[in-house]
């Protein structure tokens, strides 16, 4: 793996290494899969506007999210069954995110239960929540993350149902028989199993609650005082609604373009989201960065941070620990570069003027 030079090369790899089945299921989005390549394109309609002499010789690249400080705005997405990427699967993931002082948001559909990846060590973690329509599962669920030293609550709000994911169709996709959801272990809630279509797809229907509305966000508010960030968020109209709704922070995600193809790239969407929430509370972006150029960028149009999703699940089926780890490296090096480039020594000096974008009005340069 020395040969590696970006994020990107890791996808081959495991494409390689993968059962169809499994990369399939991590690499393939909704539909026609047009949001999917979009998450990605959007970024290249972004260039900069660097600034120049200015001494960059010191570059801090640390933040704070929800009180908590970390090394970079560079953190790791809920992603599910990671063990059917890696043998350690979670445990890996979670170490590399301590290593690299960086937060992991753990998904609901983890083949490691919040226990399991609590016992790895030190870390800042999160737990990302689906609604299931037994709602004592959802207290249970919410009280274990919190046992368990998680710091907030992720709500995914984008998937009443899952979407269209015609890969995971014609592949019957299931969990492999050797692994389970482990947070759902011993609750009752029947089991993955394998369909004339997407095992997944059925057991979703089965169990998360469709009839999910903003006030289950102001329920799940009385169930705990962990800090809930919703995510999910493509519009103005609903970061509106996730402020006045108490939330803490905003995932500005379209699900990696597994739900509603046709919906813009998180990077278009981010913008109209952040200018919504007028600073009451962070917007951070999930979906399509694969560079330090692409966090850049985020950081510019708004964003407090961001997530990256499939490249852990393909560093992690490629080599491990060892490979997420190197993901979050080679992501840091970049921005750090991308900084230094733009003549920006701290987070707080990236601004909307190191950029242009397809959509600005021709601008006129800001007076100093």
């Amino acid at each position: 793996m020395d040969q590696i030079t970006n994020v990107m090369e890791y996808k081959e790899i495991a494409r390689q290494k993968l059962p169809k089945m499994v990369y399939d299921y991590y690499a393939s989005g909704a539909e026609d899969q047009w949001t999917l390549k979009e998450n990605r394109n959007a970024f290249s309609r972004i260039l900069f506007r660097p600034r120049i002499l200015i001494d960059v010789s010191k570059i801090d690249m640390s933040t704070t999210v929800l009180g908590f400080k970390i090394s970079m705005p560079i953190m790791i997405a809920p992603t599910a069954m990671q063990k059917m990427a890696h043998p350690e699967g979670e445990y890996a993931t979670a170490r590399a995110a301590s290593a690299a002082d960086t937060i992991m948001i753990l998904s609901s559909w983890a083949t490691s239960s919040v226990e399991e990846v609590a016992s790895t060590g030190p870390g800042v973690r999160f737990f990302q929540l689906y609604v299931l329509k037994d709602r004592n599962v959802v207290v249970q669920l919410v009280r274990r993350a919190e046992r368990a030293g998680f710091k907030a609550i992720a709500l995914t709000v984008d998937t009443p149902r899952l979407g269209r994911r015609e890969a995971d169709i014609k592949n019957r996709f299931t969990l492999p028989p050797h692994l389970t959801l482990k947070n759902y272990e011993g609750l009752d809630l029947g089991k993955l199993d394998k369909t004339d279509g997407s095992g997944l797809a059925s057991y979703a229907a089965e169990q998360v609650d469709q009839s999910l509305s903003w006030k289950d966000v102001k329920w799940l508010q009385t169930i705990t005082s962990l800090p809930i960030l919703v995510k999910g968020v493509l519009t103005a109209e609903d970061a509106r609604l996730a402020v006045q709704n108490g939330a803490a922070g905003i995932i500005v995600s379209n699900h990696g373009a597994r739900q509603l193809d046709y919906v813009p790239s998180t990077i278009m969407a981010l913008e109209e989201v952040v200018k919504a929430a007028q600073g009451r509370v962070p917007v951070f972006l999930d979906g399509g960065v694969r560079r330090g150029t692409d966090v850049f960028k985020a950081m510019a149009l708004g964003a407090s941070g961001i997530f990256i999703g499939r490249p852990v699940l393909f560093s992690l089926a490629a080599d491990g620990e060892a490979g997420v780890r190197k993901v979050l490296q080679m992501l840091r090096d970049e921005f750090e570069l991308t900084m230094a480039l733009s003549g920006c020594r701290s987070l707080k000096e990236i601004s909307r003027h190191h950029i242009v974008t397809e959509w600005d009005a021709p601008r006129v340069a800001p007076r100093l």
